[in-house]
């Protein structure tokens, strides 16, 4: 199941990490200083995720 994670990283800041059925981390977020802000950042991928569009900067 894909899912997110909201963790306290090592520097006692909100942080959020979205992990793949496989258990994999597919995306982590910034530095938060407040757990409302950092669920406000998940439920903004949430929102505006599915309709994102692809920029490929690759040089080939």
């Amino acid at each position: 199941m894909i899912g997110f994670e909201l963790f306290d990283d090592a520097a006692g800041k909100f942080r959020w990490r979205l992990k793949a059925g496989n258990g994999e981390i597919i995306a982590q977020s910034q530095a938060y200083e407040s757990k409302e802000s950092a669920k406000k950042g998940i439920s903004s991928v949430q929102t505006n995720a599915a309709g994102a569009t692809l920029v490929d900067l690759t040089a080939k």
